[in-house]
């Protein structure tokens, strides 16, 4: 497997060398440091002579801030997966905003680092890198995620729904309810064949599923009679409003699963 190309921006010599020496010492994926860059102005010269897979980006600089300089790499032509770096959790959600792959809190620890590399492999299209699938169980495929800052690892068949809400993203269990630092678009992804989306907002487990009615949900007025078609799921009982877009797809997951 190729090394991983990556930028490092960040105004401050000494946290540019802290990345530096911990991305030294990350293995599967690896990375190679292949430039650095003290400013958002540095950072684009650095990236014209250059591609990156990834680069990790301070939020705070002087001058263009970091999330403003991720905005401009989107439109790069290939666009290089964005890392945010700040000392302050409370910004994490201005990642969504950018469609971060990932965001680490100072002081960067080795091993939130290496999981987000793993992160930026998923988005390039590469394969897991083995050293994190090993931390992983064999027998019960896993979901990893952040929940506000912390890194947990939740069991697949676990998963009832996830509900995007305004900048961030509830998952439902079977036990608990968190609230996540990834993209709805993203866990979908990651989830693959286990989930369907039932609306815009809102993916569930197909073994969740239980009924498909029409019922009347709160929110739903503008419906015909106040009432609109919704799911059913398990083990929580609750009913999830399904939209007619995605009607045909949870009526198949009903058919297969009887």
């Amino acid at each position: 497997m190729d090394r991983l190309r990556v930028l490092i921006v960040d105004d401050e010599p000494l946290a540019r060398m802290r990345l530096r020496s911990l991305l030294a010492d990350c293995v599967r994926p690896a990375a190679t440091v292949v430039d650095e860059a003290g400013s958002a102005a540095e950072a684009l010269h650095a990236l014209a002579r250059q591609t990156v897979d990834a680069v990790l980006l301070d939020i705070h600089m002087p001058g263009m801030d970091g999330i403003t300089l991720a905005r401009k790499l989107r439109d790069q032509q290939p666009a290089p997966a964005v890392v945010l770096v700040t000392a302050h959790a409370e910004h994490a959600l201005q990642a969504f905003e950018i469609d971060a792959v990932d965001y680490l809190t100072k002081p960067v620890r080795r091993a939130r680092l290496q999981e987000a590399l793993g992160r930026v492999e998923q988005r390039l299209g590469r394969a897991p890198a083995p050293a994190v699938a090993a931390m992983l169980p064999v027998e019960v495929p896993t979901l990893v995620v952040s929940d506000r800052g912390r890194v947990l690892r939740i069991p697949v068949p676990e998963v009832v729904y996830l509900r995007a809400e305004m900048k961030y993203v509830t998952l439902c269990t079977t036990k608990h309810r968190y609230v996540l630092d990834d993209a709805l678009s993203d866990l979908e992804q990651r989830l693959g064949d286990a989930v369907v989306r039932i609306h815009r907002s809102m993916v569930v487990a197909k073994s969740a599923v239980r009924a498909l009615e029409r019922r009347a949900l709160p929110g739903n007025d503008h419906e015909e009679g106040g009432e609109s078609w919704a799911v059913q799921v398990e083990p929580t009982g609750e009913w999830l409003a399904v939209s007619r877009r995605q009607l045909p797809q949870v009526r198949e997951v009903l058919a297969r699963a009887g």
